[in-house]
Protein backbone atom coordinates (compact mmCIF):
# COMPACT_ATOMS: atom_id res chain seq x y z
CA UNK A 1 0.00 0.00 0.00
CA UNK A 2 1.51 3.38 -1.00
CA UNK A 3 2.41 5.69 1.86
CA UNK A 4 0.46 8.93 2.31
CA UNK A 5 2.04 11.98 0.75
CA UNK A 6 1.61 15.71 1.11
CA UNK A 7 1.75 15.96 -2.67
CA UNK A 8 -1.69 17.13 -3.95
CA UNK A 9 -1.60 14.74 -6.91
CA UNK A 10 -0.80 11.81 -4.65
CA UNK A 11 -3.57 12.77 -2.27
CA UNK A 12 -5.99 12.98 -5.20
CA UNK A 13 -5.07 9.47 -6.32
CA UNK A 14 -5.56 8.12 -2.82
CA UNK A 15 -8.98 9.78 -2.57
CA UNK A 16 -9.98 8.45 -6.00
CA UNK A 17 -8.96 4.93 -5.06
CA UNK A 18 -10.84 5.15 -1.79
CA UNK A 19 -13.95 6.39 -3.60
CA UNK A 20 -13.82 3.63 -6.20
CA UNK A 21 -13.29 1.06 -3.48
CA UNK A 22 -16.27 2.42 -1.61
CA UNK A 23 -18.35 2.28 -4.79
CA UNK A 24 -17.85 -1.36 -5.67
CA UNK A 25 -17.67 -2.66 -2.12
CA UNK A 26 -20.90 -0.83 -1.40
CA UNK A 27 -22.58 -2.40 -4.40
CA UNK A 28 -21.59 -5.82 -3.15
CA UNK A 29 -23.55 -5.08 0.01
CA UNK A 30 -26.40 -3.02 -1.43
CA UNK A 31 -26.66 -1.50 -4.90
CA UNK A 32 -28.17 1.60 -3.37
CA UNK A 33 -24.71 2.43 -2.05
CA UNK A 34 -23.36 2.38 -5.59
CA UNK A 35 -26.22 4.51 -6.86
CA UNK A 36 -25.50 7.21 -4.29
CA UNK A 37 -21.99 7.61 -5.71
CA UNK A 38 -22.75 7.12 -9.37
CA UNK A 39 -25.56 9.71 -9.55
CA UNK A 40 -22.77 12.29 -9.82
CA UNK A 41 -22.51 11.27 -13.46
CA UNK A 42 -25.77 13.04 -14.25
CA UNK A 43 -26.56 11.04 -17.39
CA UNK A 44 -30.04 9.85 -18.28
CA UNK A 45 -30.49 6.18 -17.37
CA UNK A 46 -31.10 3.62 -20.08
CA UNK A 47 -31.90 -0.03 -19.79
CA UNK A 48 -28.68 -2.10 -19.54
CA UNK A 49 -28.35 -5.15 -21.72
CA UNK A 50 -27.94 -8.48 -19.96
CA UNK A 51 -24.33 -9.65 -20.46
CA UNK A 52 -23.52 -13.33 -20.95
CA UNK A 53 -22.56 -15.19 -17.79
CA UNK A 54 -19.73 -17.16 -19.35
CA UNK A 55 -17.05 -16.82 -22.00
CA UNK A 56 -14.37 -18.97 -23.64
CA UNK A 57 -11.14 -19.56 -21.76
CA UNK A 58 -8.70 -16.67 -21.91
CA UNK A 59 -4.93 -17.05 -21.70
CA UNK A 60 -1.85 -14.89 -22.12
CA UNK A 61 -1.20 -13.88 -25.74
CA UNK A 62 1.84 -15.32 -27.49
CA UNK A 63 3.81 -13.24 -29.97
CA UNK A 64 4.19 -14.89 -33.41
CA UNK A 65 7.43 -16.80 -33.81
CA UNK A 66 8.97 -18.83 -36.61
CA UNK A 67 11.14 -20.78 -34.19
CA UNK A 68 10.44 -24.20 -32.75
CA UNK A 69 10.67 -23.27 -29.06
CA UNK A 70 7.77 -24.14 -26.79
CA UNK A 71 5.04 -21.46 -26.62
CA UNK A 72 5.71 -20.67 -22.95
CA UNK A 73 9.28 -19.54 -23.79
CA UNK A 74 8.31 -17.03 -26.49
CA UNK A 75 8.25 -13.32 -25.63
CA UNK A 76 4.81 -11.92 -24.93
CA UNK A 77 3.44 -8.77 -26.50
CA UNK A 78 2.15 -5.92 -24.35
CA UNK A 79 -1.53 -6.44 -23.40
CA UNK A 80 -4.18 -4.73 -25.52
CA UNK A 81 -7.77 -4.39 -24.28
CA UNK A 82 -10.41 -6.31 -26.23
CA UNK A 83 -13.30 -4.56 -27.95
CA UNK A 84 -16.23 -6.10 -26.10
CA UNK A 85 -19.38 -4.87 -24.38
CA UNK A 86 -19.53 -7.90 -22.09
CA UNK A 87 -18.19 -7.00 -18.61
CA UNK A 88 -17.40 -10.62 -17.76
CA UNK A 89 -15.47 -11.22 -20.98
CA UNK A 90 -13.59 -7.97 -20.44
CA UNK A 91 -12.87 -8.83 -16.80
CA UNK A 92 -11.44 -12.19 -17.80
CA UNK A 93 -9.15 -10.57 -20.36
CA UNK A 94 -8.11 -7.88 -17.89
CA UNK A 95 -7.20 -10.49 -15.28
CA UNK A 96 -4.92 -12.23 -17.77
CA UNK A 97 -3.27 -8.90 -18.58
CA UNK A 98 -2.75 -8.08 -14.90
CA UNK A 99 -1.31 -11.51 -14.07
CA UNK A 100 1.08 -11.67 -17.05
CA UNK A 101 4.43 -10.02 -17.72
CA UNK A 102 7.67 -10.66 -19.63
CA UNK A 103 10.84 -8.93 -18.49
CA UNK A 104 12.58 -10.15 -21.66
CA UNK A 105 10.24 -8.35 -24.04
CA UNK A 106 9.57 -4.89 -22.55
CA UNK A 107 10.35 -2.61 -19.62
CA UNK A 108 8.40 -2.03 -16.42
CA UNK A 109 7.29 1.49 -17.47
CA UNK A 110 6.10 0.10 -20.82
CA UNK A 111 3.94 -2.49 -19.06
CA UNK A 112 2.51 0.13 -16.70
CA UNK A 113 1.57 2.37 -19.63
CA UNK A 114 -0.01 -0.54 -21.49
CA UNK A 115 -2.14 -1.54 -18.49
CA UNK A 116 -3.22 2.06 -17.94
CA UNK A 117 -4.51 1.93 -21.49
CA UNK A 118 -7.18 -0.48 -20.23
CA UNK A 119 -8.62 2.18 -17.90
CA UNK A 120 -11.82 4.08 -18.59
CA UNK A 121 -11.30 7.56 -19.98
CA UNK A 122 -13.73 8.87 -17.34
CA UNK A 123 -11.14 10.04 -14.82
CA UNK A 124 -13.44 10.06 -11.80
CA UNK A 125 -14.02 6.31 -12.20
CA UNK A 126 -10.45 5.33 -13.15
CA UNK A 127 -8.33 3.93 -10.30
CA UNK A 128 -4.88 3.98 -11.91
CA UNK A 129 -3.13 3.34 -8.57
CA UNK A 130 -4.79 -0.06 -8.19
CA UNK A 131 -3.60 -1.05 -11.67
CA UNK A 132 -0.05 0.19 -11.03
CA UNK A 133 0.03 -1.94 -7.89
CA UNK A 134 -0.37 -5.06 -10.03
CA UNK A 135 2.96 -4.33 -11.76
CA UNK A 136 6.20 -5.37 -10.01
CA UNK A 137 8.18 -2.41 -8.65
CA UNK A 138 11.09 -1.01 -10.66
CA UNK A 139 13.61 -2.56 -8.25
CA UNK A 140 11.96 -5.98 -8.35
CA UNK A 141 11.57 -5.79 -12.12
CA UNK A 142 15.32 -5.20 -12.51
CA UNK A 143 16.06 -8.32 -10.47
CA UNK A 144 13.53 -10.39 -12.42
CA UNK A 145 14.88 -9.11 -15.74
CA UNK A 146 18.36 -10.28 -14.77
CA UNK A 147 16.91 -13.79 -14.58
CA UNK A 148 14.74 -13.46 -17.68
CA UNK A 149 11.61 -14.00 -15.61
CA UNK A 150 8.18 -14.01 -17.18
CA UNK A 151 4.65 -14.96 -16.19
CA UNK A 152 1.68 -16.23 -18.15
CA UNK A 153 -1.89 -16.60 -16.98
CA UNK A 154 -4.98 -18.60 -17.78
CA UNK A 155 -8.48 -17.80 -16.59
CA UNK A 156 -10.74 -20.61 -15.47
CA UNK A 157 -13.90 -18.62 -14.83
CA UNK A 158 -15.42 -15.19 -14.37
CA UNK A 159 -18.72 -14.11 -12.82
CA UNK A 160 -20.63 -11.35 -11.09
CA UNK A 161 -20.21 -11.71 -7.30
CA UNK A 162 -23.28 -13.16 -5.57
CA UNK A 163 -24.07 -10.00 -3.63
CA UNK A 164 -23.75 -7.88 -6.78
CA UNK A 165 -26.18 -10.14 -8.66
CA UNK A 166 -28.74 -10.06 -5.85
CA UNK A 167 -28.50 -6.28 -5.52
CA UNK A 168 -28.79 -5.78 -9.27
CA UNK A 169 -31.94 -7.92 -9.36
CA UNK A 170 -33.46 -5.84 -6.57
CA UNK A 171 -32.66 -2.49 -8.21
CA UNK A 172 -31.53 -2.89 -11.86
CA UNK A 173 -31.81 0.82 -12.54
CA UNK A 174 -29.16 1.80 -10.00
CA UNK A 175 -26.31 0.79 -12.29
CA UNK A 176 -27.45 2.96 -15.18
CA UNK A 177 -25.57 6.07 -14.01
CA UNK A 178 -21.98 4.92 -14.56
CA UNK A 179 -22.45 1.28 -15.61
CA UNK A 180 -19.70 -0.01 -13.30
CA UNK A 181 -19.92 -3.78 -12.78
CA UNK A 182 -18.12 -5.93 -10.23
CA UNK A 183 -16.52 -9.00 -11.87
CA UNK A 184 -14.70 -11.75 -9.98
CA UNK A 185 -12.19 -13.81 -11.96
CA UNK A 186 -10.24 -16.91 -10.97
CA UNK A 187 -7.39 -18.62 -12.79
CA UNK A 188 -3.75 -19.61 -12.59
CA UNK A 189 -0.48 -17.72 -12.99
CA UNK A 190 2.60 -19.60 -14.22
CA UNK A 191 6.08 -18.14 -13.65
CA UNK A 192 9.33 -19.24 -15.31
CA UNK A 193 12.90 -17.93 -15.66
CA UNK A 194 16.28 -18.79 -17.13
CA UNK A 195 17.36 -22.23 -16.05
CA UNK A 196 13.85 -23.14 -14.93
CA UNK A 197 11.54 -23.22 -17.96
CA UNK A 198 8.98 -25.27 -16.05
CA UNK A 199 8.89 -22.70 -13.26
CA UNK A 200 5.95 -22.81 -10.89
CA UNK A 201 2.26 -21.98 -10.82
CA UNK A 202 -0.26 -20.71 -8.32
CA UNK A 203 -4.00 -20.08 -8.30
CA UNK A 204 -5.11 -16.47 -8.54
CA UNK A 205 -8.39 -14.63 -8.01
CA UNK A 206 -9.37 -10.98 -8.21
CA UNK A 207 -12.43 -8.75 -8.27
CA UNK A 208 -12.39 -5.99 -10.86
CA UNK A 209 -14.52 -2.91 -11.41
CA UNK A 210 -15.45 -2.85 -15.09
CA UNK A 211 -17.29 -0.01 -16.82
CA UNK A 212 -19.48 -1.00 -19.76
CA UNK A 213 -21.64 1.83 -21.04
CA UNK A 214 -24.24 0.96 -23.69
CA UNK A 215 -22.88 1.10 -27.23
CA UNK A 216 -19.30 1.53 -25.99
CA UNK A 217 -16.52 -1.03 -25.46
CA UNK A 218 -15.88 -1.96 -21.83
CA UNK A 219 -13.00 -0.43 -19.90
CA UNK A 220 -11.32 -1.14 -16.59
CA UNK A 221 -12.26 1.07 -13.64
CA UNK A 222 -9.95 -0.55 -11.11
CA UNK A 223 -8.79 -3.58 -9.14
CA UNK A 224 -10.56 -4.13 -5.84
CA UNK A 225 -8.45 -4.67 -2.70
CA UNK A 226 -10.39 -7.83 -1.76
CA UNK A 227 -11.91 -10.73 -3.69
CA UNK A 228 -15.71 -10.96 -3.54
CA UNK A 229 -17.23 -14.43 -4.09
Amino acid sequence: MPSHSSNPGGASRVRRRALLGAVVLAVLVALAGLAAYLTRDGRSPSEPSAPPTSAPAVSSPVAPSSGTSAPHTRPRALPVPPKTRDPIAFGRAAAVALWSYDTRAYTQPELRRALRGWLTSEVKYADAASVDKAVPSAVLWKEMAANGQFATARVHEGHFPNAFTRALQEDPGAITQAYVYAVTVSGKQSIAWKGSPAGGAESRATTLAVQCRPNQPCALAGVMPAVSP
